[in-house]
């Protein structure tokens, strides 16, 4: 390892992982194991590619130094300079420091060659191998994340089919060697190379070198070597190492296979276990280590060409002396047992002692004492154990392969269908179409026993979208963490460093666009065509919305949007758009006066850091059972993001499951919100007008409909990558609109203020993300003014119906000089029998509402503030009327 570059991986492996340099000797030790959290860690200190756990017949942990610190070995440009005196200088210092190889026996191999991206407008410095049939390979070197999935490439136009890489110095010794390894990369070719194997890359797991398998077949007619087929160990390659397996033993080869195999899911190639061996400081520990790790991938390799479960069940033996065990072949489940009394008896009948048994016959006899029969006709296999925390929930995950073309299947066991063979049974059967188990209760422990040992934990949340405890966006699929686009991996969870994730919601469907290219920015002129200040007002909303947790954290509310208007003023367009950009489609939101408490509380739950959209239809001819099922008061506490609702755990114990609420607010109707004061505080308000309809207009909302949502929903991947850049924006901002707000001396109500500034930074923050032009943010910073002056009148105002209900009251005190309806006689207090007023005004032809809403509305009057309702009167119209008792049940204001 260069010296830098390790003085840096020992700084950090310190910090990281508290690993100490021992005086005297070529370790650091006393780490924190990650996994087991013992402090076995230990690495070498003058070659620390490769950190160990100590505990590896409990933990063996491993971690490569490339993939903690990947920054450190990036732009190789940058740190080793092209001269004339060093043309290949990047190159060298690439295969010397990155993939720790010796140098010696390389030069002339590789040329130092610049790749440049036209597209991505980036470029990069290779290392380029030249290839037999013409045209080359080549690696990216400098930064190759830039570049997406593309880290090496061949030279356009040009075929490698049918012919293998191989070092000159291999080439010569074609005709001795006795074993010939065929892998995937060049890189994997040079790693057996270094350690004196004779190794040829065949430059892809598909292709099959039959022009090179020819031509060794003639030139070593009589005395073919054998080939070790060593490709990577993922699905399709072992399937083509069947097939490959197959055409060369058809050409008179024969044929073995190694697999490295793969710990924690994560990909090991030869260079890796090169690198591994490196990490040894003395020579002979290098060779042990490199012999070992061979060694377990010849046993490996013969286990995938194993003809037979019996064949597959006798090296399994071989190798681990076990009597009982369980194995896979062809994705089938099998039992295998060896009989060791028959074996004896069958030895004595050959009447030989055992070590004058010759290899061949103590085979036959082994195989004669075993049995092996099928326990399930597919094979599943426990991938990880997932918990989710909160609600005290966990499950077993599985993956059920089978032997025919159906594809894989995967599914979570609880622990009692896990270890109980029935219900193991039955739920199998559930979920993987035809898989049925046989096994006996006590072959199903030894399996589990197997499987879950050491097995992975993931932890579960049960909601999409951002996870405040773990810093990271689940959006289905992809995952965002600190900025970084994460894809779930093969076993549905996301890895993070040394967080496993994985979200539970499935029924709600993100169609999320990853590829920028693809992402069209043309909608937001439609987007102000249609719907002006109004509408980007509603986008700010939803971008803010991304981020509602984090700003709660901060600043401890997140405002609510009110969305009303005529019906046909464009609501539903918007809001249909709006979520395509989030890349939901053809989802407006849901009614909550035709759900139940729990129904909502579930619907809420489901989502983070996204608006949940209320539709709540014009009341006017109300369905009373469903809308005394819903009331405004129960959005209070979600400002704060207080908690849904509070249930029990079923755990035998008093634990209870409270769910906070981790979206945002929208609510869209075509009647203003009639609620409390509390609830109109916490809301930003937008109110849309029918338009006058210009061709202008209607192409630009038929644009918007007919946009799909993978044309747009890259807009969520730009804003959440963003997330450290628009907060740092949103907290410049926010206290600037709070004190501007504030000068205006007609907005008086804290909670406005701090409403409207919220909005008027995500209005700043949106910019870093969509093109807002001048004229657009201007005219939109001054309707959210305005919007922040109107919520204020309206506060301060009272209902429509109360003021009715005032106006009628002055129209009928002025009918006499003495008091009509007032029944006080302290002239502050006004005091109303409401059923007499209602009498009266229907006398005098006055409208009046309902009484029963008019109770409910009367309690939050502000032009006479209430002090009381039914309370007993003493009254002055009863006495001047000299009427019998002048008492009299009246609802009491302050004048």
């Amino acid at each position: 390892m260069q010296h830098d570059i390790r003085q840096q991986v020992v700084q950090r492996l310190e910090r990281d992982y508290g690993l100490k340099h021992r005086p005297g000797t070529d370790y650091m030790r006393g780490g924190k194991c990650p996994a087991c959290g013992k402090k076995e860690l230990y690495t070498s200190y003058l070659k620390p590619w490769v950190v160990r756990c100590g505990r590896q017949a409990k933990c063996g942990r491993e971690l490569h130094v490339k993939d903690l610190y990947d920054d450190l070995f990036d732009d190789w440009s940058k740190r080793f300079a092209q001269t004339p005196e060093a043309p290949a200088a990047a190159a060298d210092a690439y295969l010397q420091y990155n993939r720790g190889f010796d140098l010696s026996g390389l030069r002339g191999l590789y040329t130092q060659e610049h790749y440049y991206d036209r597209r991505l407008q980036a470029g990069t410095a290779t290392v380029r191998f030249a290839l037999r049939k013409g045209g080359y390979w080549e690696r990216l070197i400098d930064r190759p994340h830039r570049f997406g999935k593309q880290k090496a490439r061949f030279k356009p136009g040009e075929s490698y089919a049918g012919v293998w890489w191989i070092a000159p110095a291999v080439d010569e010794q074609l005709d001795t060697v006795s074993e010939l390894w065929i892998v995937e990369g060049i890189f994997d070719a040079i790693a057996h190379m270094q350690h004196g194997a004779a190794a040829v890359s065949a430059m892809s797991s598909n292709a099959f070198p039959d022009e090179s398998l020819r031509e060794l077949a003639k030139r070593r007619a009589g005395n073919l070597p054998t080939l070790i087929w060593a490709l990577d160990n993922e699905p399709g390659a072992r399937d083509y190492i069947r097939k490959h397996v197959r055409r060369a033993e058809a050409m008179g080869f024969r044929c073995r296979a190694a697999q490295i195999p793969q710990p924690d899911g994560r990909k090991v190639d030869w260079n890796d276990l090169h690198l591994r061996a490196q990490a040894h400081a003395d020579a002979a520990e290098r060779a042990k280590q490199w012999e070992a790790d061979i060694a377990e991938a010849r046993y490996q390799g013969d286990l995938l060409l194993a003809k037979s479960a019996m064949d597959k069940g006798l090296l399994m033996h071989a190798h681990d002396g076990r009597a009982e065990f369980h194995l896979e072949h062809r994705s089938r489940l099998y039992w295998f047992e060896f009989d060791q009394a028959r074996f004896e008896k069958l030895k004595r009948e050959k009447d030989v002692a055992y070590d004058e048994l010759e290899e061949d016959e103590e085979r036959r006899l082994r195989r004669a004492a075993s049995t092996v029969y099928e326990i399930a006709n597919c094979y599943p296999e426990a991938l990880y154990f997932q918990r989710n925390e909160v609600t005290d929930e966990s499950w077993y995950f599985f993956r059920v392969d089978f032997p025919h073309d159906a594809p894989s299947v995967k599914g979570t066991f609880t622990a009692s269908q896990t270890l109980n063979a029935p219900a193991f049974r039955d739920r199998l059967a559930s979920f993987a179409p035809g898989a049925v188990f046989d096994g006996t209760g006590a072959q199903l422990i030894h399996v589990m026993k197997d499987q879950l040992y050491n097995i992975k934990t993931v932890e579960a949340i049960d909601f999409l979208g951002y996870s405040k405890e773990h810093r990271a966006y689940l959006l289905g699929d992809i995952a965002v963490r600190d900025g970084e686009l994460v894809q779930a991996n093969a076993e549905d969870y996301f890895e993070f460093d040394k967080l496993r994730l994985k979200s539970t919601q499935k029924s709600i469907r993100l169609r999320l666009q990853r590829d920028p290219e693809e992402y069209r920015e043309d909608w937001l002129p439609w987007l102000w065509t249609c719907f002006g200040s109004h509408g980007v007002v509603a986008l700010a909303f939803w971008f803010g919305s991304l981020f509602a947790e984090q700003i709660r954290e901060t600043y401890e509310s997140f405002p609510f949007l009110e969305a009303t208007g005529e019906a046909g003023a464009g609501k539903t367009t918007l809001l249909t758009f709006l979520w395509k950009l989030l890349g939901r489609a053809d989802y407006e939101g849901f009614d909550p006066a035709k759900s139940s408490v729990a129904g909502r509380s579930r619907a809420m739950g489901q989502i983070a850091n996204m608006p949940v959209v209320l539709l709540e239809a014009d009341r006017s001819t109300p369905d009373k059972a469903h809308a005394k099922s819903f009331d405004w008061d129960e959005l209070k506490d979600f400002f704060g993001g207080g908690t849904l609702r509070t249930r029990g755990v079923r755990n035998g114990g008093n634990e209870t499951y409270e769910p906070p609420f981790r979206g945002t607010i929208v609510i869209s109707q075509n009647a203003a919100v009639d609620a409390s004061e509390a609830i109109l505080t916490r809301i930003v308000k937008l109110h849309f007008k029918r338009p006058n309809v210009t061709t202008e207009s209607r192409e630009a909302a038929d644009n918007l409909n007919a946009l799909p949502v993978e044309a747009v929903s890259h807009f969520m991947l730009k804003a959440v990558r963003a997330e450290g850049q628009i907060l740092a924006k949103f907290a410049e901002r926010v206290r600037v609109y709070e004190a501007a707000l504030r000068e205006k001396k007609d907005i008086r109500i804290e909670r406005v203020i701090k409403n409207h500034a919220q909005m008027l930074a995500l209005l700043d923050c949106l910019r870093i993300v969509v093109p807002l032009t001048a004229e657009m943010v201007e005219t939109t910073r001054q309707a959210l003014v305005e919007m922040a002056l109107e919520r204020q009148r309206a506060i301060s105002a009272d209902h429509p119906l109360v003021a009715e209900f005032w106006e009628v009251y002055e129209y009928l005190e002025g009918l006499s000089d003495h008091p009509v309806v007032n029944h006080s006689r302290d002239p502050n207090v006004i005091a109303i029998n409401l059923n007499e007023f209602a009498a009266k005004a229907a006398y005098h032809s006055q409208q009046l509402a309902d009484l029963k809403v008019l109770r409910t509305l009367l309690r939050d009057s502000r032009r006479h503030k209430c002090l009381d309702a039914n309370v007993a009167v003493n009254s002055l119209i009863r006495a001047n009327r000299g009427e019998g008792s002048p008492i009299i049940k009246c609802w009491t204001f302050r004048k």
